[in-house]
C-alpha cells in the first residue's frame, strides 16, 4: 500500500500540493503576462488581473474546502484520542475546530475579493486566513504539548512549535514592514501599485513585506504537512439512517408501512465519524 493510501493522509498532502500549485500558477502566469514584477510580488498581486485571477480564485476555493475537511478530521481524531474527563483538551479541540473553519472561510474571501477591487474585504479575508490561522496553529501546538508523550511524540511537538514560531515571525515582519511602507508613501494608492522600481521610496520596505508574505503563506501550509503521519492512522465512515421504505410524504395508496431500519439496526446518524486505525 502506498503511503497516501493509508488512512486519510491524502487530505493534508492534497491541501499543501494544491495550495502551493495555486500560488505558483498565478505567479508564473502574472509574470509571463507582465502584470507584476518577477522579483517577489505580493501573492495577492499575482491574482489581481485576468486571466490568472479567475483560476487563482477557483483553486483557492478548492483549497478552502480541503482545509475545512482537514481541520474536521483533525478535530475528530483528537476527540477520539481524548478522554471524556479531559475537559481542557476537549474545549481546546473545539476551539481549534472553530478557528480552522474561520481561517478556511477567510481563504475564500481572499480568493474572490481582489486587492484592487475591494481592498477592505480582501484585507479582512487575509486577517481571517493568516491571523486566525496562526491562532489555529498555536492551539494545535498546545494540543500536541498536552498530549505528549502518550499520544504525540516530543519530536512532533517541537516540529509544530518551530513552524508556529516561523509563522508568527513572518506575521510580525510583514506587519512592521507594511506599516513602514504605507507611512513612507502618503498619497500613493499602494493597493493598485503592481510595479516597483528599485531605489524608489518604500521599495525596501515593500520587498521585506512581500518576502514576509510568501514566508507566511508557506509556513502556514507547511504546518499541515505535520498531519500526514497522524492521518495515516484514521479514516471516516458515513452511515445512513433510513426511517422508512419509501420517499413519499404519506404512504402510497394509504397503506401504513412499518419503520424501516438498516440491516445492522444501528441508531447512529452522525454523518461523519472518526475511527482511529
Amino acid at each position: 500500500m502506498w503511503w497516501f493510501q493509508q488512512g486519510l493522509c491524502f487530505l493534508p498532502a492534497a491541501l499543501v500540493v494544491w495550495t502551493s500549485a495555486s500560488f505558483v500558477f498565478a505567479y508564473v502566469t502574472a509574470v509571463l503576462l507582465r502584470h507584476v514584477d518577477p522579483l517577489v510580488p505580493y501573492i495577492s498581486d499575482t491574482g489581481t488581473m485576468a486571466p490568472e485571477k479567475c483560476v487563482f480564485g477557483l483553486m483557492l476555493d478548492v483549497s478552502a474546502f480541503l482545509g475545512m475537511a482537514t481541520v474536521y478530521v483533525r478535530y475528530k481524531q483528537v476527540e477520539a484520542l481524548t478522554g471524556e474527563t479531559e475537559l481542557r483538551l476537549l474545549r481546546l479541540n473545539r476551539f481549534g475546530l472553530s478557528l480552522g473553519i474561520i481561517s478556511s472561510f477567510g481563504m475564500c474571501v481572499v480568493a474572490n475579493f481582489q486587492k484592487t477591487t475591494l481592498f477592505a474585504m480582501h484585507l479582512v479575508g487575509a486577517v481571517l486566513t493568516f491571523g486566525v490561522g496562526a491562532l489555529y496553529i498555536l492551539v494545535q501546538t498546545l494540543l500536541s504539548f498536552y498530549m505528549q508523550p502518550h499520544v504525540h511524540s516530543k519530536t512532533m511537538f517541537r516540529v509544530r512549535l518551530s513552524v508556529g514560531v516561523w509563522t508568527f515571525s513572518s506575521i510580525i515582519s510583514m506587519f512592521v514592514s507594511s506599516v513602514i511602507m504605507y507611512s513612507s508613501l502618503p498619497g500613493v494608492d499602494v493597493p493598485h501599485k503592481l510595479h516597483w522600481t528599485p531605489g524608489e521610496t518604500g521599495y525596501t520596505a515593500h520587498m521585506i513585506s512581500t518576502v514576509s508574505e510568501w514566508s507566511l503563506a508557506f509556513s502556514f501550509i507547511s504546518f499541515f504537512l505535520t498531519y500526514i503521519r497522524d492521518f495515516q492512522k484514521i479514516d471516516l465512515r458515513a452511515e445512513a439512517d433510513i426511517q422508512c421504505d419509501h420517499l413519499y410524504d404519506r404512504p402510497p395508496g394509504g397503506v401504513v408501512t412499518a419503520s424501516f431500519r438498516h440491516k445492522d439496526d444501528t441508531s447512529e446518524s452522525s454523518p461523519l465519524l472518526g475511527r482511529p486505525s
